[in-house]
């Protein structure tokens, strides 16, 4: 149950005056959320930048491209001539040492005379441009009266926007949501509190939302870095209820003597690295010893952590017992079936794959067969964890892109066996810091190396302007019988990118040029009508295949040597890096063309250049850490991670360790969170959304 205290904050943003239906929508997408956004998600939307309005210079000694609060007489004004309702409405205005124009666009004339009478004095803040030789300011921020200049903030939070929703009207909600801020027990430690110098939750709130001075929204701050630290200790918290959940003494432990093991080993059509050897070890270690494992197998695209997890399950099918593997995509689980099947099949391993296609009888099989103990592994999606799905006796539960799933997903797979061993797979490398950030204090094994026979990827950037070269380029390497993915970042047109290529327009002109040689496959699709798509580039029926971001994991398609990446600086480095994963897989040299729009901004410069210089996912990771911070190193933004708003590890890394430290400390002394520390941090839970992991306190 959410403390009561807490009602307040989970009221509706609907509830503030202002909130509207429209804006609601609004609130929904820029605060990325499936319903009506409540006031604690409007207060942990924080600034991205301050308007400072202290400068106050007369006209000619203003900058140009500055934010600037000038004090003028209004002199005339030339409304829109009738008729050319896109021509601006132009106010005229001055002080004693120069002139300024003030221009609306679309603007109501009467609107306009009520704000600026002429011959009246008022103050006008706005960003001071030139044009055609003139001073002016376009739309100006704010224009008030001596009366209202007195009561002007003169330092303001510039937001984080979504188009369509003004600045002020956010403003006014998140100053309102601030009013109703309750009084909350203090949830950090007095020892940390007073290391670290933090200010209260509350008073870093109202300092970061209502800054006295331009620094107090930076995010090394103390105000910012206060509410990050709280949100990296509600994760680290978490995190580690869950583990101690899962770490919990395992009874008997599920490891044969390594027969079937053996089996897919000498059925390999290649030796296994020296890396997967020493995975496939110490996870076969883990499951014999007295606490149950939880184990991330991270490695690169293409390192071979599907065969690693198929070993994991084949020493548990040694002792009778089952595995499950769960991957966030149906693309992926049957990706990971391919690979599977064909050596488990060899080794007398009983595979089998529940999606949400699987229907009817056949599901019913599935399922019979499940409970009766005769699937050893079964591979699949969310649809593993519904609650017909019992196994006989599952000992490991495997989930892949473990960032794509929340606590409770995991958790309900663990749930549908007894003492269940977990081992987490992850294609995207990730910063040791990210490690403890999302994973807790896992045991970690990598996969540093690529299996042999894999052909290093020549990788080329190149602007726009350079399509129709690359068009003849395909064309010559489909003559020669090669096979390309051409990627576009979008599915369909977007009014306000417009010139991003969208998949389907780029259908159109590369089927208009060679004909029925090219397919399509973007998110929107239907799952049979992609995987046939897919079937026909895997089997050669098409050549060429144009793609939205679908094919970035588990697509394995040896034969395909090209890739193109159109709008390439719109993406982030581990997805060009996953995406580039997707050619290089067979024995022929493969290329990959980064097409990008210029001008380009010096963050794109930085990643193509990195995306270009080195194919070693770990060090892209890094890299990708350093240039952008966390929340798109694990594609945040794209797939909706349960990541973090405002902790940042770039600048907050220190704090992770302490959060941890921290975590593990409350764990050790209040593990049920009782009295008025655990009152404390449960309001912590369940205002930074991970109250997931309450229901476990009363858990064995």
């Amino acid at each position: 149950m959410r403390p009561e205290r807490l009602n307040p904050l989970f009221a509706l943003a609907t509830s503030l005056a202002g909130v509207g239906p429209k804006q609601d929508k609004l609130l929904r997408y820029l605060l990325d959320r499936n319903e009506t956004p409540r006031l604690v998600d409007l207060l942990l939307h924080l600034p991205a930048s301050v308007i400072d309005r202290r400068a106050r210079p007369k006209i000619r000694d203003v900058a140009v491209g500055t934010v600037v609060t000038l004090e003028v007489t209004v002199d005339r004004h030339r409304p829109s001539p009738p008729g050319r309702s896109r021509a601006p409405y132009l106010v005229y205005a001055s002080d004693d040492t120069g002139d300024v124009v003030l221009t609306f666009f679309r603007a109501q004339p009467g609107y306009v005379e009520k704000l600026l009478p002429v011959g009246e004095t008022r103050y006008v803040s706005g960003t001071a441009q030139m044009f055609d030789g003139t001073l002016q300011i376009v739309h100006p921020d704010r224009v008030v009266d001596e009366a209202g200049f007195a009561k002007l903030s003169l330092i303001e939070p510039v937001y984080p926007l979504t188009e369509g929703l003004a600045l002020g009207s956010l403003r006014r909600a998140i100053a309102q949501a601030l009013q109703k801020l309750p009084q909350l027990p203090e949830w950090i430690a007095a020892d940390v509190l007073r290391r670290c110098s933090f200010p209260s939750f509350a008073e870093a709130l109202n300092r970061v939302h209502i800054p006295k001075d331009l620094t107090d929204i930076l995010p090394d701050a103390p105000f910012w870095s206060r509410l990050a630290y709280d949100e990296l200790l509600a994760g680290q918290l978490a995190l580690a209820l869950v583990r101690a959940q899962l770490r919990r003494p395992a009874g008997a432990r599920h490891a044969g003597g390594g027969h079937l093991r053996h089996k897919i080993i000498d059925a390999l059509p290649y030796a296994l690295t020296t890396s997967q050897q020493q995975a496939a070890a110490a996870i076969a270690d883990d499951l014999t010893q007295p606490l149950r494992m939880l184990r991330l197998l991270q490695g690169d695209v293409g390192s071979g952590k599907t065969v690693v997890a198929l070993l994991a399950a084949a020493a548990v099918a040694e002792v009778g017992k089952q595995s499950a593997l769960m991957a966030p995509t149906e693309i992926l689980a049957r990706q990971h079936l391919k690979t599977i099947a064909p050596l488990a099949e060899q080794a007398g391993v009983r595979v089998a794959i529940l999606t949400g296609r699987e229907k009817g009888r056949e599901r019913r099989d599935i399922l019979a067969r499940l409970a009766d103990g005769e699937i050893d592994l079964l591979v699949g999606t969310h649809a593993l964890i519904q609650d017909d799905v019992v196994y006989k006796a599952l000992a490991l539960a495997i989930v892949d892109e473990q960032h794509r799933f929340g606590v409770r997903e995991r958790l309900a797979l663990t749930d549908k066996g007894d003492a269940v061993d977990v081992l987490v797979l992850s294609a995207t490398p990730i910063p040791r810091t990210l490690v403890l950030t999302y994973f807790g204090d896992m045991d970690i094994s990598e996969l540093r190396e690529k299996p042999a026979g894999r052909q290093p990827i020549d990788t080329r950037a190149m602007p726009a302007n350079r399509l129709s070269e690359v068009m003849d380029g395909i064309g010559r390497a489909l003559k020669d019988g090669k096979r390309a993915y051409w990627i576009c970042p979008l599915v369909e047109e977007s009014e306000n990118i417009d010139f991003l290529t969208d998949a389907e327009q780029r259908f159109a002109s590369l089927q208009e040029r060679f004909r029925d040689r090219v397919g399509l496959v973007h998110g929107k699709m239907k799952g049979a009508d992609k995987d046939r798509v897919m079937g026909q580039f895997a089997s050669g029926e098409i050549s060429l295949l144009v793609a939205t971001t679908v094919v970035e994991v588990g697509v394995d398609v040896p034969q395909a040597t090209i890739m193109v990446i159109e709008n390439a600086e719109r993406f982030g480095l581990a997805q060009l890096h996953q995406l580039r994963g997707r050619i290089g897989r067979g024995s022929e040299a493969s290329t990959c063309l980064l097409l990008y729009r210029e001008p380009l901004g010096e963050m794109s410069k930085a990643r193509l250049k990195v995306i270009r210089e080195t194919t070693d996912g770990f060090q892209i990771a890094e890299e990708d850490l350093k240039l952008r911070g966390e929340g798109d190193v694990l594609g945040t933004r794209q797939s909706g991670l349960p990541g973090y708003r405002i902790a940042r590890p770039e600048v907050h890394g220190q704090l992770i360790a302490q959060a941890r430290n921290e975590a593990l400390r409350i764990l050790k002394d209040n593990p049920k969170l009782k009295g008025a520390e655990g009152e404390a941090l449960r309001c912590l839970l369940y205002l930074f959304e991970r109250d997931e992991a309450i229901p476990l306190l009363g858990a064995g």
